[in-house]
């Protein structure tokens, strides 16, 4: 699947005690709580940290999770800036 131009892409994620840090191509970066992504929430360091980018990091996978996020969804519900 090819993805449409312009759509935001991940390049890199970390859970940060109890956020989602997800950094993007164009630098902005995403803060999410964990409270919206209970099985993130409830997880452990090793399985947080064990995380594939999804369609050219238009999504996020955690395998040992069963998650999945999509970066257009985090757009809608996590603060964003600029770095």
């Amino acid at each position: 699947m090819q993805r449409a131009e312009g759509e935001a892409r991940a390049v890199a994620v970390q859970v940060i005690d109890d956020m989602l840090v997800v950094r993007l191509e164009d630098g902005r970066v995403l803060h999410a709580s964990l409270d919206q992504f209970p099985r993130l929430a409830t997880g452990d360091a090793k399985a947080r940290t064990n995380v594939r980018f999804i369609d050219h990091g238009t999504g996020l996978h955690w395998p040992d999770l069963d998650e999945d996020i999509s970066v257009s969804g985090l757009l809608r519900v996590a603060p964003t800036q600029v770095v």
